[in-house]
């Protein structure tokens, strides 16, 4: 870390654009970045002063065919503990297999929404899931029917049961959860149980899409409509057409984007940017949130009209951390899918792993667990996943991050009582709660402040107050 507070990130890159933006995006979230061109440039600059501060590394433009798994393994030489977030264009398992095998933290796939960059960079550097691969799960899977979803959780199946009966009509339908409890999951069902099953599922994540081009997505525009507008682009709401169309993130559209997508659901008409007339599309929308829209409503982001047309049927999906009976089985069924990947092979888990796993409180949910079984599998020799392919787990569990049973802790993972059974201090609690808001929320400072109910400054004047390192929270 920099003097001055900063984070300090080393992007491996010879492209100047890429350069750019990758350093934009990490400027967001208070890290500076300095360049290495090549092998050599970037092992010459851990040695330098800079090398020497550095809390994170992204090597772009990785492929599978060069010579990136020696890098890798040269730079965890030199900082085994740095971590290495690899991006790349090539979105394969194996690739993922070979990046992991060679030391890589994490492993995502351009084109990169900037928010999943920083929050893989967030998550890196705070050590809670260093390691675990985040992404590819749009790889390793395949849509499920509503019987084939793995959960018994009485909340969650009665979740399952309204998902299933709306799935036979046209009416919108709004998934609201945690992120990680598999909402995709449940939209992917609910099309697949409509008669719309074999016309297009059209998935749109709103996060990850710049606020300037969601109408152009989403509508589609003209030749000419506005400057970069080079050629006819069909919307998402046409391609989806006769279908269904899965709005991901819906809390993360801009109000005036809303505006329009509450008239297209209106009256079934889209008009494309810079296009003189409407055409007529019939599309079902299935959105989901991990928001609470109603406060989104109170807080002036998101339209009521609007919020009222999408709930036409809720379906609210508990986090895992209130069903963990469908952990074990979620293990069994995450690890017989993933281990049919290319590179890896057939690998059983012992139960003192599912102890272990099912002992933890899961912040990230179901893709949390379906990583580290990932990143397991992948490092594992051994012929079946024990309790040691779990460290990141295991070590958590050692430091009472997860709640204990024996009612030591609270449900957030906040150990209230010291090892000779008095309380702790309030000022320490206090300190650990506002860590453990900073790493759910992912560094979001304002997002941290709603959730803990004070503003921006006091949450400000305490990280000071309670000598809390916002970086490492």
């Amino acid at each position: 870390m920099t003097r001055n507070g900063q984070r300090l990130l080393m992007l491996i890159d010879d492209e100047p654009a890429q350069r750019r933006l990758i350093a934009a995006i990490a400027a967001r979230r208070g890290w500076r970045t300095i360049f290495a061109g090549d092998h050599e440039s970037a092992l010459a600059t851990l040695g330098t002063p800079d090398g020497m501060g550095l809390d994170a590394i992204i090597l772009d433009s990785w492929t599978p065919e060069c010579d990136a798994t020696a890098l890798i393994a040269d730079l965890r030489g030199e900082r085994p503990s740095l971590p290495i977030l690899v991006l790349t264009a090539n979105g394969s398992v194996a690739g993922a297999v070979e990046a992991m095998r060679a030391g890589a933290t994490d492993f995502l796939v351009k084109p990169l929404a900037a928010e999943r960059l920083l929050a893989a960079l967030e998550t890196a550097v705070a050590g809670k899931v260093a390691g675990e691969l985040r992404p590819l799960s749009e790889k390793l899977s395949m849509p499920l029917a509503f019987d084939e979803i793995v959960g018994s959780a009485p909340q969650f199946r009665a979740a399952l049961a309204v998902a299933a009966k709306a799935a036979r009509a046209r009416v919108p339908v709004l998934i609201e959860g945690e992120s990680g409890v598999g909402k995709e999951v449940v939209a992917e069902a609910i099309h697949a149980a409509s008669p719309r099953a074999q016309k297009p599922l059209v998935r749109v994540n709103c996060g990850a899409i710049p606020a300037n081009l969601v109408e152009s997505e989403l509508f589609g525009h003209e030749k000419g409509a506005f400057t970069g507008a080079f050629e006819r682009k069909m919307g998402r709401f046409q391609e989806a057409d006769g279908g269904t169309l899965f709005l991901d993130e819906i809390g993360e559209m801009p109000l005036d984007a809303q505006v329009k997508l509450l008239r297209v659901l209106q009256s079934g008409e889209v008009q494309p940017l810079g296009a003189r007339h409407a055409s007529q599309v019939d599309v079902r929308v299935v959105a989901a949130t991990n928001r609470t829209l109603s406060r989104e409503i109170e807080a002036g982001r998101f339209r009521e009209d609007l919020y009222y047309r999408l709930n036409v049927v809720q379906v609210t999906i508990p986090p895992l951390r209130e069903r963990p009976g469908d952990v074990a089985p979620l293990a069994h069924h995450l690890l017989a899918r993933i281990v049919e990947q290319p590179g890896l092979r057939p690998l059983g888990i012992t139960d003192d792993a599912l102890a272990l796993l099912g002992s933890y409180d899961w912040p990230g949910n179901v893709r949390q667990l379906h990583n580290a079984l990932f990143r397991a599998a992948v490092l594992c020799d051994g012929d079946a996943l024990t309790r040691s392919d779990f460290p990141q787990i295991a070590n958590m569990a050692a430091n009472g991050v997860q709640p204990a049973s024996n009612g030591s802790v609270a449900p957030c993972g906040v150990t209230l009582f010291r090892s000779d059974g008095n309380l702790r201090p309030l000022e320490e609690i206090e300190a650990d709660v506002i860590r453990l808001a900073i790493g759910h929320y992912r560094g979001r400072m304002t997002e941290v402040a709603r959730r803990l109910g004070i503003g921006r400054s006091t949450l400000y004047r305490k990280l000071g107050e309670l000598g809390i390192d916002q970086s490492a929270a």
